[in-house]
């Protein structure tokens, strides 16, 4: 159905502060490889063979988790044994319930543990802290969201509390530590997740001034896709004798299906609008490169009869939830986005992902396309090109 190109080469993109050249639209062209031929990588562990309490392997088991992903696997027992840790695998593999159920084991064990995770966008930081939630449950454990978007004084009120948890993003972090709303002074545990993309976010101070603030006989763990070089001062900064990690196999997973589909000088949202129509595109990621233009596809699609929802920075916090929760629930199965979701966001069952606007990066379509083909299930990407 689409035209195919047969290469295995990726070429490499160095990081700048130019405009990027155009991508070759040969990138977007990979064939998927079964799990079985890639090779699965061995797992050593069960859940049930951790040192956790008992009320965590239940609520592991409640989520119908029995195997640990190959991150989990490895990273589990480093932290439970107190290790600093630097964890790097591709997006979907578990890098969340890696570092969160023996957190929560610390704490269930030892009330006076206080954890801090720093995660780059609010998507994110929901993600993490619905995970949390559904971890925690008859634990006693009580967590706290921090993110912009959402009611101060409902912050203000959590922390309060003391929770044993603080989630959030580096820039509301830093003000509620600055209006004396939040003493890291008490923090024991700090996670820095999707560090590469706090990176590219300009977050770098944010994440030193937060650092600083912490006690340095602390448990540091660290988790990325990939490790910049510009994280290196960073990572020695923050850890102490870390162990690493890694499990990443390729740039995008093998399960991911990769082709284009050239315009050829037809109406672009025609051709969107055929190809959603298929019965095949059952939950679907739309990525645009800027939010107008997502606003402006939303409301054509709606007024075509398409059943849409879109998130894009000009959306408030409120919005964006109900947009993403409508899509995982399934009552939308068409999502337009701008890259402001193309991290962290672990949607279940996403079958196709379109690039409706080309990435203006090689990394930007890595974690684009990383929202579909997740844990092993077969996925599809599609991107338009001229």
């Amino acid at each position: 159905m689409y035209k195919k190109f047969n290469t295995s080469r990726r070429p490499f993109y160095p990081r700048s502060n130019r405009r990027p050249l155009p991508l070759n639209p040969i990138i977007f062209v990979n064939k998927a490889v079964d799990t079985a031929v890639m090779g699965e990588q061995k797992i050593t562990h069960q859940f049930g063979d951790f040192l956790i309490c008992d009320q965590l392997k239940k609520n592991i088991a409640d989520k119908g988790y029995m195997t640990p992903t190959p991150i989990q696997d490895q990273v589990i027992p480093l932290i439970l044994e107190g290790k600093d840790v630097v964890g790097i695998a591709n997006t979907g593999t578990g890098k969340t319930g890696a570092f969160l159920i023996p957190l929560m084991n610390k704490i269930y064990y030892s009330g006076s543990q206080r954890v801090l995770i720093i995660a780059p966008t609010r998507e994110l930081a929901v993600q993490i802290q619905d995970e949390c939630k559904e971890l925690a449950r008859g634990m006693n454990i009580f967590t706290v969201l921090t993110i912009g978007g959402m009611s101060m004084y409902n912050q203000f009120s959590g922390l309060k509390r003391n929770p044993h948890i603080v989630i959030g993003t580096p820039g509301r972090l830093k003000d509620l530590v600055q209006q004396g709303k939040l003493n890291l002074a008490t923090f024991s545990n700090v996670v820095l997740d999707e560090v590469d993309r706090m990176m590219d976010m300009g977050f770098i101070n944010d994440i030193k001034f937060l650092v600083t603030k912490i006690p340095t006989s602390r448990q540091s763990l660290f988790f990325s896709a990939t490790i910049p070089s510009e994280c290196i001062p960073l990572m020695r900064a923050f850890l102490r004798d870390p162990i690493t990690v890694s499990v990443k196999i390729q740039e995008t997973a093998g399960s991911i299906e990769q082709d284009i589909i050239k315009i050829n000088g037809r109406n672009k949202v025609d051709v969107l609008h055929d190809l959603l129509l298929k019965e095949e595109l059952k939950k679907v990621l739309v990525f645009g490169r800027t939010k107008w233009g997502i606003n402006k596809l939303e409301k054509i699609l709606i007024d075509r009869g398409v059943s849409v929802v879109a998130i894009h920075g000009n959306k408030s916090q409120g919005q964006r939830q109900r947009a993403l929760d409508q899509f995982k629930k399934g009552q939308i199965r068409i999502l337009l986005a701008t890259d402001v979701a193309s991290r962290g966001l672990d949607i279940e069952d996403i079958t196709h992902v379109v690039n409706y606007d080309e990435p203006a990066s090689y990394e930007d379509y890595v974690h684009r396309i990383g929202r579909t083909g997740r844990a092993s299930k077969k996925g599809i990407a599609l991107t338009f090109v001229e």
